[in-house]
């Protein structure tokens, strides 16, 4: 582990650093210090975590580490450790391992009998869940549904009788189906649809599955969503009510 005095990386360690997903502020000084002192990145995108790294004049060696090649650059990152060098693992936004590459690194890494360290910060779903006013004592992420419109009915059904809020990510290419099959499987709960988070056009729109198709219907939807569904047997929020955060900071 870190040393308590020195905060020095530890050789033949694994950290997982989460990355700001929008605005570059919400970096922790322990991110930073752990790309600093690392040996390597392993990224998803090595271009954009390179323009991070430009950002707070870090340099570092890159290896590209995504979904179609993590298998194979996953014993090179075993190889580095067995060489005791300190290995970051990013993603282009958020943590690693969440809907992001980055678990079977990890896996691998921990049945090779190496250490893991989290490096905690960004995610979407916690800055969208928390904010959405949606309760949060109990909640289920789910993640992307599949692709095939049968298997994301199926999913969605799964959750029909859960008394906790459900949690997922969209594209803003699926987000009008979603809504679609959400309105067939939780008509009457209400959704917190929040998009561009932490970003200059943040929004939250709330409503029901039928009030957000309309409103969807009548402006181009963009940013990738963290679409939220309330349980059925709590009171309504707001609905259908969009807040906007300028450049300024203020609230429209």
């Amino acid at each position: 582990m870190e040393s308590e005095q020195t905060g020095r990386l530890t050789p033949g360690t694994l950290y997982l650093v989460a990355t700001p997903i929008g605005n570059l502020e919400d970096i922790t000084l322990r991110a930073l210090r752990t790309l600093r002192e690392c040996d390597v990145v392993a990224a998803e995108d090595t271009r954009r975590t390179g323009q991070l790294l430009k950002h707070f004049d870090i340099s570092k060696p890159l290896v590209s580490c995504f979904q179609f090649n993590e298998a194979k650059r996953t014993e090179q990152i075993l190889e580095r450790l067995r060489s005791g060098e300190k290995v970051a693992v990013v993603t282009d936004a958020g943590t690693p391992g969440i809907s992001d590459p980055g678990g079977r690194v990890v896996r691998a890494v921990i049945e090779a009998g190496f250490r893991v360290e989290s490096v905690p910060g960004p995610t979407a779903l916690v800055a969208a869940l928390t904010a959405s006013g949606l309760p949060t004592e109990e909640f289920h992420f789910i993640g992307f549904l599949p692709h095939k419109s049968g298997a994301r009915r199926r999913k969605l059904e799964e959750f029909a009788g859960s008394r906790a809020t459900l949690v997922l990510y969209e594209s803003p290419y699926r987000v009008a189906k979603l809504l679609q099959e959400l309105e067939a499987v939780f008509p009457h709960c209400q959704v917190v649809m929040a998009r561009e988070l932490t970003k200059k056009f943040e929004e939250f729109l709330r409503g029901t599955p039928s009030e957000l198709i309309r409103v969807c219907a009548q402006r181009a939807m963009k940013g990738e969503f963290v679409v939220m569904v309330g349980p059925p047997d709590k009171t309504p929020g707001p609905r259908t009510r969009s807040l906007i955060r300028d450049s300024s900071g203020q609230n429209h």
